[in-house]
């Protein structure tokens, strides 16, 4: 997966690939990868902006493998590409390309991925106790701690005050063990934290529009799948939350949830990108493979609102033919046993 980058101009960061050269916007690179670069250019015209995905030629292969390489995994990914959107699969339109130069001219996609849309929704909707202001935490660790105190140095008192009047305890020990450290405020609360945390699971699980897109992300999978191709890197950070058109004007709304004030919101289409270890494949090893990755980066990218994975299995579940999803979802419950041996195995 790339590694995101402040957007900025490049020009002078990294040598641009030649349809770049002369564009009279600067072009602004988004993502740099283990095998290519993601720019945003208005190099079709100032007001339609464009992702070009960029893979520069690599010294340390042989320059004949290098270009035989480069320009198989463009036109790959061109034809995969093509193929989705032949069957209504959501992904970005094909501009242009040229594999000799590999590059490879895409559609736009507004909006955020669907890794900040969720992460943003759970910090407005369901806070947790890190997530809520300094003070008013510490405030309330601050009088927790302080009540606990004074009931225990009252028990502590009245008990030492008992083993005195039996001639148990010299006096000299009374204060030492009313200076103790006080043991019992972090049980007290981790106690209430867990009830908290149940609580905060049972909204999570409640919250109808959240289950709404995870639905979605599974039923776009699953369209995926029926057209008879792997993703190969199925994370929510490679799908985006396109937002719905504005009602008057028909254009795409321009705000996204990174914006500084800006409202959470699970509306919109989710689109697939990425598609550089794609294969075409209808093997149900592969498929559930496909979705293992998912789960996994899910449960990573998402713990707290991992309970509602089910939601991804059950939209899927509605994309495929009744006999092919049971098949691939059974042999997930395989991948899945495979993958915690190797976990213990390490």
């Amino acid at each position: 997966m790339a590694a995101q980058l402040p957007p900025t101009h490049v020009a002078a960061s990294f040598p641009l690939p030649h349809v770049l050269a002369h564009a009279a916007i600067a072009p602004t690179l988004l993502a740099q990868g283990a095998e290519g670069r993601l720019y945003k250019t208005n190099h079709l015209h100032p007001s339609r902006p464009a992702a070009l995905k960029y893979r520069p030629s690599k010294p340390y292969r042989h320059p004949i493998l290098d270009a035989r390489l480069t320009r198989a995994r463009i036109l790959a990914e061109a034809r995969i590409l093509y193929r989705c959107r032949r069957e209504a699969v959501p992904v970005p339109l094909v501009f242009a390309l040229d594999e000799a130069a590999g590059w490879l001219l895409l559609e736009w996609i507004s909006g955020d991925p669907v890794r900040v849309a969720i992460n943003t929704w759970l910090a407005q909707k369901h806070p947790t106790a890190s997530s809520r202001p300094r003070a008013a935490v510490a405030q309330k660790v601050a009088s927790l701690g302080s009540r606990i105190s004074e009931e225990q140095e009252d028990d502590d008192s009245t008990h030492q005050q008992k083993q005195q009047q039996q001639g148990d305890v010299p006096k000299h020990q009374v204060r030492e063990n009313t200076n103790q450290d006080d043991k019992g405020t972090t049980g007290k609360w981790s106690d209430e934290e867990t009830e908290n945390g149940g609580e905060a699971r049972r909204r999570i699980r409640e919250d109808a529009p959240l289950k709404a897109l995870m639905r979605n992300v599974g039923t776009v999978v699953g369209k995926l799948h029926r057209a008879g191709i792997v993703h190969g890197d199925l994370t929510t950070s490679n799908m985006m939350l396109r937002p719905p058109p504005t009602a008057d004007s028909g254009i795409e709304t321009a705000e996204t949830a990174t914006d500084s004030g800006a409202k959470a919101s699970l509306d919109g289409d989710i689109v697939l990108i990425d598609f550089g270890l794609s294969s075409q494949s209808s093997s149900d090893e592969d498929r559930a493979v496909d979705l293992y990755v998912l789960e996994r980066a899910f449960g990573s990218t998402h713990p707290r609102a991992e309970v509602l994975f089910p939601e991804v299995l059950e939209g899927y579940r509605g994309a495929l033919p009744a006999k092919q999803a049971t098949s691939v979802l059974r042999k997930l419950e395989d991948v899945r046993m495979r993958g915690r041996k190797r976990s213990m195995v390490g």
